[in-house]
């Protein structure tokens, strides 16, 4: 079977060159054998050194916690991964079969406390990524246009004239949004500050404007004004005895999206002393590494003909949306190199495909970055990741691989679209992933890559998404 890559990544593993290693180690060797139990007793352990500094200590209390959140990612068993299969695609599969796809990672699992234990989207993912078990499935096919397919044929058919650059205007579309975020009654106890985040439109994107604040559940709230990578309206209550906390914050926005014809664009060279290329090329720990897999593959999807930075988006690009199916993911926090997850299970949601697409494009000395928010598409509104490219002369294009994926929209520019456009059916939240919050969070963020869903913590802890529930309410105007 193929190594899987986890590790904490919060957890820097050594080994001392002596007979004993060193407690990380022990720590590490028992989170790799499935020992979750023993290494949240060996962390309790550690932590109760009185000499341990602060970072330490926090390092150690967050793998502590990355042990409980992949164990609720990982909370499906055998029988229900058996008995979705025979429910939802009509047949039992041998085992053999869960063998094999266990040793492709098509079926993805954990071994916790002694328990082969699923991933809770494994099943789902199974028939998305792997060919065999779509074979067969005696599930009827699915011919419907869906919704989000359907309201872009007809929006990108609406694109503008073409300006001088190749750019084109698709038409902007403003939307009313009611953001709710509520914190579970018995998640905190009765008098203990509750801290909660919400997602604000950010002003500082060009294709997103008109932002108009309406109105907040609390009147002591702090907007977060693009001084941080995630734009957020930060609120505060007091919990009571018995009750959920709930925050709501109420905005109007207008997006536009836009189109580069690359084909008439002219390939500059780049200032490569300037501090956009220099800090939009480099390296980024732990994400956006140049590791061996990585430059081997992007070295080989780019060898031939590849020669302007057009050329290698293009060959990036197609590679990445024909190569990796779009598939459920594991929290983002629990994985330690997301690209380099993706290019060994060969799948990947937004996100993980963007970061692959901007780590690749780095190495090859194209400047590119990460952008994120929801894709507000009518009946299809949800989280969503993109990238965005800089070419020298033109400036930053947009840049969605997972919108690339699947069948080509009706559209005569298909998937290709997405390869330099964005719709006007977004919501830009982030300018950078793993980025700072205003005020500043104490305690370990429970998505530590994005910030869509919010974020929350009291003055003890910080509180996970099983422990309160988020609610995202458009109009369309």
């Amino acid at each position: 079977m193929k190594k899987l890559i986890w590790i904490i990544p919060f957890l820097m593993m050594a080994c001392n060159a002596g007979r004993k290693p060193a407690p990380d180690a022990v720590v590490a060797q028992e989170i790799t054998a499935g020992n979750f139990t023993r290494a949240a007793f060996i962390l309790d352990s550690l932590m109760s050194d009185e000499s341990l500094s602060d970072d330490k200590k926090g390092a150690y209390a967050f793998t502590k916690d990355s042990l409980h959140r992949v164990a609720l990612d990982f909370n499906r068993s055998r029988d229900e991964i058996v008995s979705w299969i025979k429910e939802r695609h009509g047949f039992t599969p041998t085992e053999e079969q869960l063998a094999g796809w266990e040793n492709s990672l098509a079926l993805e699992y954990r071994l916790i406390d002694g328990e082969k234990r699923y991933f809770r989207n494994a099943a789902p993912n199974l028939f998305r990524v792997d060919e065999q078990a779509r074979a067969l499935s005696k599930a009827p096919v699915s011919t419907d246009v869906s919704g989000t397919t359907a309201v872009l044929d007809k929006h990108l058919s609406q694109m503008g004239k073409p300006e001088q650059n190749g750019r084109r205007l698709l038409p902007p579309q403003t939307m009313r949004v009611k953001y709710t975020l509520t914190v579970d009654s018995g998640a905190v106890e009765e008098g203990e500050t509750v801290r909660a985040w919400l997602p604000y439109p950010r002003r500082d994107v060009p294709r997103q404007s008109d932002v108009v604040f309406i109105g907040a559940s609390h009147p002591g709230y702090i907007l977060s004004d693009d001084q941080t990578a995630h734009t957020s309206i930060y609120m505060e209550q007091k919990a009571r005895q018995g009750q959920p906390v709930a925050f709501w914050a109420e905005y109007e926005f207008t997006s536009r999206g836009e189109w580069f014809d690359l084909s008439r664009i002219e390939a500059l060279p780049y200032d490569t002393a300037s501090t956009l290329y220099k800090t939009y090329t480099a390296e980024r720990t732990p994400h956006i590494l140049f590791t061996p897999r990585l430059k081997e593959l992007a070295d080989s999807i780019t060898h031939d003909g590849a020669e302007t930075p057009v050329d290698v988006l293009r060959s990036v690009y197609r590679f990445i949306t024909a190569t990796y199916p779009w598939a459920s993911a594991l929290e983002y926090s629990t994985i330690a190199n997301i690209p380099e997850y993706v290019m060994q299970n060969r799948k990947g949601d937004c996100g993980q495909v963007g970061l692959l697409l901007i780590a690749m494009l780095r190495y090859k000395g194209i400047p590119a970055r990460w952008q994120s928010g929801w894709m507000m598409h009518p009946g299809e509104v949800n989280l969503h990741d993109w990238a965005e490219v800089y070419l020298e002369g033109t400036g930053w294009i947009p840049c969605d691989p997972s919108f690339g994926r699947g069948d080509p929209l009706q559209h005569p520019a298909g998937r290709d679209f997405f390869m330099s456009g964005i719709d006007s059916y977004r919501f830009y939240v982030n300018s950078d992933y793993s980025g700072g919050f205003l005020p500043e969070k104490k305690f370990p963020r429970s998505e530590t890559v994005d910030f869509q869903r919010g974020e929350v913590e009291t003055a003890s802890r910080n509180l996970y998404f099983n422990q309160w529930r988020y609610k995202m309410e458009v109009t369309y105007r």
